[in-house]
């Protein structure tokens, strides 16, 4: 059978437990995916990501064609020998990093052309370029090309963007080559406007598609509206295949997307907070770099049992970032993903015994009985770069 495989094992209310099959491997879902964007989950190898718990990481088009090039990757044996990860890899359309990072660029019924921010040379990517890459890529999840709707946006800049993110994954879903274990997901954007959203998830499903991405969203738009986003468009999306809420997010988002019918996750946050000093606990969010840390010897969290709360206080992440050493971003990243990937099995175990709705609750009552430390405006979504 072509495509990715897809098994739902649990249901509780909208919550879904599920098993992904791939050509690389499979996802048990709700998954987590570590952002690896230019071919490295930043600070960490891949054995610790693995370590984690991760079982498929992201890569991105936009990216890796700009360096090393998809060409040379294709060439050395494809992202997965590249990068010695062996797992299954989903790649990013490219579409987000065009519109958020490209210089001067010019968008077209044909695609993009703009100019790299890395050194201004010009580049062409449409729906059909941007599948041939990935596949080049040799990508177990492949993303339709689409143009993420900036926000905020009007309801008729919002219509046309989304209609002509359409047609691109028409175009995108002919140039896919079928094969067993490889898959293509169809991206629903709509902004905030629940009738667009559910066009576009529709269209999507007229279409076909091994799984479907909710896109546009964690862009501003505040954690009601996009559940409310996700609420509009679950309904129109196959139940038989995965759903994947695109750039989300902060665990008490997952949490809610989860019981809303969300299967897959990506975010840049537990590895830019990591580089940046700061750690999640389930009592929320702490800063290594504050002064109070300074004498304190406890572990980051108590509760967690991964290898950096094993063997290392908060006195000495802290010295590590006030003296620059590239360990504490290191260290504070593999926390941070191991504390993801605790939290995504601990929402499967708990969809499986039919009590997800106590797990959000005592999750929730848990974050919000913390110190938290609110987390700089410069960590929140996107995911420009990992």
């Amino acid at each position: 059978m072509n495509g990715t495989g897809f098994a739902l094992i649990a249901r509780d209310g909208a919550a879904r437990r599920g098993r992904i099959a791939t050509a690389h491997g499979t996802i048990e879902t709700p998954a987590f995916m570590p952002v690896g964007t230019a071919a490295t989950v930043k600070a960490m190898w891949p054995e610790q990501v693995k370590a984690t718990g991760a079982e498929i990481i992201l890569g991105n088009t936009y990216h890796l064609m700009l360096r090393p090039g998809a060409e040379r990757i294709a060439a050395l044996g494809g992202l997965h020998r590249f990068m010695n990860w062996p797992g299954p890899i989903l790649t990013d359309s490219g579409g987000f990093q065009v519109m958020s990072l490209a210089q001067l660029r010019e968008i077209s019924e044909d695609g993009v052309v703009f100019k790299s921010h890395i050194d201004g040379s010009r580049h062409a990517l449409t729906p059909e370029r941007s599948i041939e890459i990935q596949h080049r890529l040799d990508a177990d999840i492949t993303m339709c090309f689409d143009e993420c709707t900036p926000f905020p946006a009007t309801e008729t800049a919002a219509a046309q963007s989304m209609r002509l993110s359409m047609r691109w994954a028409g175009r995108s879903r002919r140039a896919f080559a079928e094969r067993p274990g490889y898959g293509l997901f169809g991206i629903v954007q709509g902004s905030t406007y629940p009738e667009l959203r559910a066009e576009s998830a529709q269209a999507l499903a007229d279409l076909g598609f091994d799984g479907y991405a909710i896109g546009g969203l964690a862009v501003g738009e505040g954690q009601a509206e996009m559940f409310r986003m996700i609420e509009a468009t679950e309904p129109f999306l196959p139940p038989e295949r995965p759903r994947y809420l695109m750039g989300v997010g902060r665990p008490l988002d997952i949490v809610g997307a989860v019981g809303r019918g969300i299967d897959m996750f990506d975010c840049v946050m537990p590895t830019r907070s990591g580089r940046t000093g700061q750690a999640f606990t389930r009592r929320g969010t702490l800063n290594l770099r504050n002064a109070r840390h300074q004498e304190d010897p406890r572990p980051i969290d108590e509760t967690c049992r991964c290898p950096v709360c094993r063997d290392y206080g908060r006195a000495y992440l802290h010295h590590l970032f006030r003296a620059g050493e590239m360990l504490g971003p290191m260290l504070l990243t593999a926390h941070n993903l191991h504390f993801y990937q605790a939290l995504m099995a601990g929402l499967r175990e708990a969809i499986a015994a039919g009590r997800y709705a106590d797990f959000a609750k005592t999750w929730a009552a848990e974050e919000a009985s913390g110190d938290i430390e609110p987390m700089p405006d410069s960590l929140e979504g996107g995911n420009g770069g990992a």
